[in-house]
């Protein structure tokens, strides 16, 4: 995998971040650790959570996700090989981007993941119950004491990135270095928008989630198919119309001109646009990682091509 620098940082990163949404979902314990051995086998190292996930399956309570990385490490996982990005504030149990909310949530991630740090630290939601110079100030005092690198921020719009970063330079706070938002051809507003010109105005790290459409964009949801997946009516819902339909067709074209995945061609696009840095997959399989790693190039008529020439 190709490597790069993240903006503002001394992260070196592979260019696509595996989703660890999946570990404790619809990955078991020993299946995730062989998907995290397997990332890290094909040339992965960048490792994306949450303390929510997966808190919506039943039965779970959140945290599962860091806790399987954190065994993982445990069981001789080299954590200097891995750079791990977890979020705070949509656990229901640690709901918010108060101060205390982010001091209390930063400890439990720590434990939970096995670590005495974390490489990137999101604010998983934009909270306007709470000021902004609060919650910047209680990330920058993590960065001071150690426990977080550096801070990001996901689900953010332009002007709220626009005010974080003037805070940060007013009071010498930490700035956040990376936007996470949801971005994909099936889904590319209001990131070219808005997220993007975050990225590039504030010279951020682009670091888009749900690239592949929850899965619409790997071409295992077809008209008239019904779909083996625990998200196929969400999906379906959100993504199954003609336009969307049409453009998987082209997709499709791709895949087979260049002999690899839909998956391999959705991320090229994506990897092609302006604000985009490493874009976050998942694989809940090893036959879906593998797919999701290889990096392929589209020359500039097949990038137009495959959204319809716009």
């Amino acid at each position: 995998m190709t490597k790069i620098l993240l903006p503002g940082t001394d992260l070196s990163v592979s260019n696509i971040c595996f989703g660890g949404n999946v570990f404790g979902w619809t990955a078991d314990e020993g299946l995730s650790h062989k998907l995290i051995s397997e990332f890290l086998e094909l040339g992965g190292n960048f490792i994306d959570t949450a303390d929510v996930y997966s808190a919506w399956k039943p039965g779970n309570q959140g945290g599962e996700s860091e806790t399987i990385i954190g065994t993982w490490l445990q069981k001789g996982g080299n954590r200097d090989s891995v750079v791990i990005a977890t979020k705070v504030a949509m656990l229901e149990t640690r709901k918010g981007l108060s101060a205390a909310n982010i001091i209390a949530a930063v400890d439990d991630s720590l434990r939970r993941l096995q670590t005495d740090h974390l490489d990137i630290y999101y604010a998983h939601d934009d909270d306007k119950s709470v000021p902004l110079a609060e919650t910047l100030g209680a990330f920058d005092s993590l960065v001071r004491a150690g426990k977080v690198r550096y801070i990001a921020a996901s689900n953010y719009e332009y002007d709220r990135i626009a005010e974080a970063m003037q805070i940060s330079e007013q009071n010498g706070f930490a700035k956040y270095v990376a936007l996470q938002n949801r971005y994909s051809l099936v889904a590319r507003e209001p990131y070219e928008s808005d997220g993007a010109k975050s990225v590039v105005d504030f010279k951020l790290a682009g670091l888009p989630y749900s690239t592949l459409g929850s899965g619409f964009l790997s071409g295992k949801y077809r008209q008239g198919v019904e779909t083996d997946s625990q998200r196929a009516a969400g999906v379906n819902e959100k993504y199954a119309t003609p336009e969307n339909f049409a453009l998987l067709e082209r997709v499709d074209a791709l895949a087979k001109r260049h002999s690899v995945s839909n998956t391999a061609i959705a991320l090229a696009w994506l990897r092609s646009q302006a604000g985009v840095h490493s874009p976050l997959a998942s694989g809940r399989t090893i036959e879906q990682l593998r797919e999701l790693m290889v990096d392929a190039q589209l020359a500039p008529e097949e990038l137009a091509y495959v959204t319809g020439g716009n």
